[in-house]
């Protein structure tokens, strides 16, 4: 099947690569748009990494740089002894101005990733420029964990014997039939590596043992908040609630129809879309905040 000409534009364009030092450990990155620009810093989710975005970042690169990390333990950055919450939000802020963007950042976090950018919201949200969330469990564990934790999925990692049955292997966490047979193919190709005896996955399962955050519990952030649900994802109705009241009375909420958890898999351009449109609307505000009175 062949491929969206969107989904192939956007893999076509330019895309620099680097790494930031944070507290020791060398994080890897992916950056789109003009350096030197106000910009977002993409954060994955559990056992993801930076190139979950290669299909959405350059659709959100127009006048603004937007940089896709790996989270220490995932993707291409370094392994830590330990990992938390608070030590990944520490490392996308960290790599914003070395990676190009002027001034606050814009963090923009699915699922671990969102839990990740509302714990900077509440640790330095006066240095963002705000946090997108996108069907993050809020004060809960991931579905990644969840699953970790009842032994159903990423137990010891399994070293396949070739690329193709890695490939064949990759499943997403929690099951999801529906994706962008393109998106789908993309990400999973990318999320192994060859080790000694065949083909792995490249994030360290030892993250799921992370640390708790008191942070999720806070309420007001410290920055602009929206949040997007997905309609088929993993967020029940009482926990949109507790969430609502939590992030306070101006945050935006919005739900992509027919969307299943990992968004940006299966209605990236939906996806897009709301990120445009909630960025949009925060330009406004921002111009007409900064008109003489």
């Amino acid at each position: 099947m062949d491929a969206p000409h969107w989904f192939t534009t956007a893999l076509a364009s330019p895309v620099d690569t680097g790494r930031v030092d944070v507290a020791g450990a060398q994080v890897h990155y992916r950056a789109w748009g003009p350096s030197g620009s106000p910009g977002i810093v993409l954060v994955h989710g559990g056992a993801a990494h930076s190139r979950w975005w290669d299909h959405v970042a350059p659709m959100l690169a127009t006048g603004r740089r937007v940089v896709a990390l790996d989270l220490t333990g995932h993707g291409d950055s370094d392994r830590r002894a330990e990992y938390g919450l608070e030590q990944w939000a520490e490392e996308a802020l960290a790599v914003a101005k070395p990676a190009g963007i002027s001034g606050p950042p814009l963090f923009v976090g699915h699922s671990m990733g969102g839990m990740v950018s509302y714990v900077g919201a509440q640790l330095f949200g006066e240095d963002l420029a705000g946090v997108q969330l996108i069907d993050s469990p809020v004060l809960a564990r991931t579905p990644e964990e969840e699953e970790a934790r009842k032994q159903r999925a990423f137990g010891p990692k399994k070293v396949y014997p070739s690329r193709a049955e890695a490939l064949e292997r990759f499943r997403f966490v929690p099951p999801q039939d529906t994706a962008v047979p393109a998106v789908l193919r993309h990400v999973a190709e990318n999320s192994m590596a060859e080790v000694d005896g065949g083909w792995s996955w490249k994030f360290d399962s030892t993250f799921f043992a992370r640390h708790g955050s008191d942070h999720l519990g806070g309420s007001d952030p410290r920055c602009r908040i929206a949040y997007f649900r997905a309609e088929n994802g993993i967020v029940t109705d009482d926990m949109m609630d507790s969430m609502r009241r939590r992030f306070g009375p101006t945050a935006v909420v919005v739900e992509i129809p027919d969307a299943g958890h990992h968004v940006m898999i299966d209605q990236p351009l939906a996806l897009v879309v709301g990120i445009r449109t909630v960025l949009a609307s925060w330009d406004v505000e921002d111009s007409v905040a900064g008109m003489p009175g």
